[in-house]
């Protein structure tokens, strides 16, 4: 299951208490404070993990804390630190703090760690408080609480291209004929109900990730369909293929073209600036070519030409995707 909204809450653990102690030692005639100090607690942190692509483990445990640093004993023992906690989530997270709407961080990098509540202090022990006129103090500190707060992630998904395009394309066939990822493919709108991640691996040891994205209808900014809930998504890709049904039962391509980058173009200029490669599909269908020669009139563009289900142009479009996302790279 597909997973990229979770809410969370995270504490610090606390730090122990300090310790009274004073000694008391057989030949030891003036024997002063001994009191240990208490251990901290441990932190709670967030970590981008590689080969996570969703926030479905967050979603059935909503409280995480670290453990608390033990109390100080006598002899001058401190007391030991809490062990840190950290949370394993996909690159891509936002983390904001739920209460204040504040981002605390954005987790591209992989392995990358972010402290998202401190543990308390350990509290001194009695052998601190000792004076010249207090050689024998009974104080003691207690340990501080750790940091404790309500977080909400969001998940965007990073990968190198962005399939986009209305329901029935191809884009699920693209992608299982392109890496081994298996998406369900079938006759009908809506097949991807949720983004899918493939490593499409090249000659001369090029690879990149390609994300397969729900199918854009009219108004998914505003909601409809499923596209509204996936369109943060394609913010992260480096580039866009946009996969066009070239012979569609109702319609013409160029219009559910314009239509879907007029989608974009409302949810966020963003999208319409990255660099993206027209892909016409379905050309092994009876009337493709008559209609791929009207569509690239009607646009003025490159459109490169494929069948997703024979293979046919598949490896010249790869090429062509590479040359785009090699120089992504080299702007990012």
């Amino acid at each position: 299951m597909f997973v990229d909204e979770a809410e969370i809450y995270v504490k610090g653990g606390d730090g122990g208490d300090g310790c009274a102690s004073l000694r008391h030692e057989k030949f030891v005639p003036r024997g002063g404070p001994d009191g240990g100090d208490g251990g901290d607690g441990g932190s709670v942190y967030l970590v981008a993990t590689e080969g996570l692509d969703t926030l479905m483990d967050l979603k059935g445990r909503h409280h995480w804390r670290a453990e608390r640093g033990k109390h100080g004993q006598g002899k001058n023992m401190h007391g030991r630190r809490g062990s840190d906690l950290h949370i394993k989530v996909p690159p891509g997270t936002l983390i904001y703090d739920r209460q204040t709407g504040i981002l605390l961080k954005d987790l591209v990098k992989p392995n990358e760690p972010v402290s998202v509540a401190a543990g308390g202090r350990g509290g001194h022990g009695n052998k601190h408080f000792a004076t010249p006129t207090n050689q024998t103090p009974r104080e003691k500190e207690p340990g501080l609480p750790g940091e404790e707060r309500w977080l909400r992630l969001e998940l965007k998904l990073i990968a190198d291209v962005g399939l986009v395009g209305r329901p029935n394309a191809g884009k699920s066939t693209l992608l299982s004929r392109l890496s081994h990822a298996q998406p369900k493919i079938a006759d009908y709108p809506f097949t991807t109900l949720e983004p899918q991640l493939g490593i499409v691996e090249m000659s001369g040891y090029r690879r990149f990730v390609m994300a397969d994205l729900p199918g854009l209808i009219a108004g998914a900014h505003e909601g409809r369909g499923l596209g509204d809930a996936f369109l943060r998504h394609i913010e992260r890709t480096r580039i866009l293929v946009h996969l066009v049904d070239i012979v569609p039962t109702e319609g013409d391509p160029a219009d559910h073209y314009r239509a879907i980058r007029g989608e974009l173009t409302k949810y966020s200029r963003k999208l319409t600036d990255k660099p993206e490669l027209i892909v016409a599909n379905k050309m092994d269908l009876t009337g493709s070519e008559e209609a791929a020669a009207r569509f690239r009139d009607a646009l003025g563009q490159e459109v490169v030409t494929i069948s997703a289900a024979t293979g046919q142009g598949l490896q010249p479009m790869l090429e062509r995707v590479w040359q785009l996302v090699a120089s992504a790279r080299r702007d990012a």
